[in-house]
């Protein structure tokens, strides 16, 4: 009878509310745009109440894209739930009305996006969430254009990110259509920043990731050559080619395994605030 009392009981209690993971849109006046960068927040499941701060991992959207692109990443945050690990994901904007395809370089007053994205936006959400805001606490990772401006961001800043991956990404800027290399400098080339990269591995070691797709053949040559590279100068990275192609199917299906790998590596664990 005592059981039967207890589970009436408990049948007779609300129900607890689920923490849920919660997305907030958000934006800042950006200096190096001249303009509003928008972008996306993923805030882990409570959040509000856990007072406890958070790495974050900055996600980068492919290439040409709408100005909207950014809220397109709910798959990345959900990728973390199903691997039960709490970060903040940082989702900006990468594209522009008039600038669809910028590669997150800088390009001149009002139109540099990698020091918006690198410099200005950590500043920003370290002071408006509860982050780790140390460079243990960031990691940089896009995919196809978006998997390019991390790494070349991240090379470029790495007083600012300890990890960085690139998911079906290229190394030296390109045209829309990915087929065509665009003139370049050195430190918009990954291939070119793989000596510095060597040269600070001691001070700053970075975790350093990429993927492709088996019937990727806009990119996977350029991967399987940078991951040449990084072994001949003796520079840790993991570089892995999977079934598939340049398409979402091949994101979705490993973005939780390749996030669990980022967060293994250097990635702060939450803390108290």
């Amino acid at each position: 009878m005592l059981r039967l009392a207890l589970a009436l009981v408990m049948l007779a209690l609300p129900a607890q509310p689920v923490a849920r993971r919660e997305t907030v849109d958000d934006g800042y006046r950006s200096t190096a745009l001249r303009g509003e960068l928008r972008f996306a927040a993923y805030l882990p499941p409570g959040y509000v109440a856990s007072g406890r701060r958070y790495p974050v991992v900055y996600f980068l959207h492919g290439l040409p894209a709408s100005p909207g692109a950014y809220r397109g990443l709910a798959f990345v945050a959900q990728a973390l739930e199903q691997i039960h690990r709490n970060a903040i994901v940082i989702a900006p904007q990468g594209a522009r009305a008039r600038e669809p395809d910028p590669e997150y370089l800088d390009r001149g007053p009002g139109r540099n996006w990698e020091t918006a994205i690198a410099e200005e936006l950590p500043r920003y959400v370290d002071s408006h969430y509860r982050t780790i805001a140390s460079r243990r606490g960031r990691a940089l990772v896009g995919l196809s254009a978006g998997g390019y401006g991390a790494v070349v961001l991240a090379l470029n800043h790495l007083q600012t990110f300890s990890v960085v991956e690139s998911w079906s990404g290229y190394f030296r800027p390109t045209d829309p259509s990915g087929t065509q290399v665009l003139p370049h400098s050195p430190s918009e080339s990954a291939h070119a920043l793989v000596p510095a990269l060597k040269a600070d591995e001691r001070r700053r070691p970075t975790f350093f990731a990429f993927y492709v797709g088996r019937e990727d053949t806009r990119f996977r040559a350029e991967n399987e050559a940078l991951d040449r590279e990084l072994r001949a100068a003796g520079v840790p990275h993991v570089f892995r080619v999977y079934p598939g192609a340049h398409e979402q199917s091949v994101w979705q299906m490993h973005a939780a395994a390749w996030l669990r790998l980022a967060l293994d590596h250097q990635l702060a664990s939450p803390t108290r605030a």
